[in-house]
């Protein structure tokens, strides 16, 4: 039996095998206030990327000079979302970058209450 060809490890690795998303996680699934953060939450950077950075977490320093959604950065690193949610975590935890909630829409008045203000207009 031959072994496989080098090649067929290295593409795994480069095609985000369950190999390489645990090295970039060093095994954790969860980070300390990860409960704060979903898909639509805004991340910037507070700080430049170091050069003895891990590459995913100075990338992401980089890309969030401005706002942009954990979504955005899943897609732009071309990893899981609960991957990207443990190394923001990392980076959240060394106050490397600031994370704001999306702003939420008011919820909808009572009818009631438009009703009764729309009827105090007209009889002004």
């Amino acid at each position: 039996m031959t072994p496989p060809p080098i090649n067929h490890a290295s593409s795994a690795w480069e095609q985000s095998g369950p190999e390489r998303l645990y090295v970039l996680t060093r095994g954790r699934s969860a980070a300390g206030r990860r409960a704060d953060i979903d898909l639509v939450t805004l991340v910037v950077a507070r700080a430049a990327a170091r050069p003895e950075m891990q590459p995913e977490h100075a990338a992401i320093l980089r890309m969030c000079h401005y706002p942009l959604s954990m979504a955005e950065i899943s897609a732009y690193l071309k990893l899981p979302f609960s991957v990207v949610a443990v190394l923001v975590s990392d980076l959240l935890i060394d106050s490397l970058v600031e994370v704001r909630a999306t702003v939420r829409t008011a919820t909808i008045p009572d009818p009631e209450l438009l009703e009764a203000v729309m009827h105090g207009l007209q009889r002004l």
